[in-house]
């Protein structure tokens, strides 16, 4: 597993989509969750290989159930990055 993919959109559902979508759609591992403003805006966490992360955020862009907030991959993310990620599937 060597990318993270960072996915943040506006309700628990269509989140939960946009997290199926992505499981569905590449071979995917789901790391966390994070909800703000009361679960108005949610960010899901993946991991994966490189391509499989670019493909999976890339399906739930465009899986037409919201428009995300925003949205990244980082390759090969730094060390404190992996620990932030993976602290937050504890907390």
């Amino acid at each position: 597993m060597n990318a993270y993919g960072f996915f943040e959109i506006s309700g628990v559902t269509a989140a939960i989509t946009a997290l199926d979508t992505m499981c569905k759609a590449a071979n995917t591992q789901f790391v966390s969750w994070e909800r703000r403003w009361g679960g108005r805006l949610v960010t899901i966490i993946i991991k994966g290989e490189v391509s499989a992360v670019k493909s999976a955020i890339e399906a739930a862009t465009h899986n037409g159930i919201a428009k995300p907030a925003a949205s990244g991959v980082l390759a090969n993310p730094h060390p404190e990055i992996i620990r932030l990620a993976e602290r937050r599937s504890h907390s």
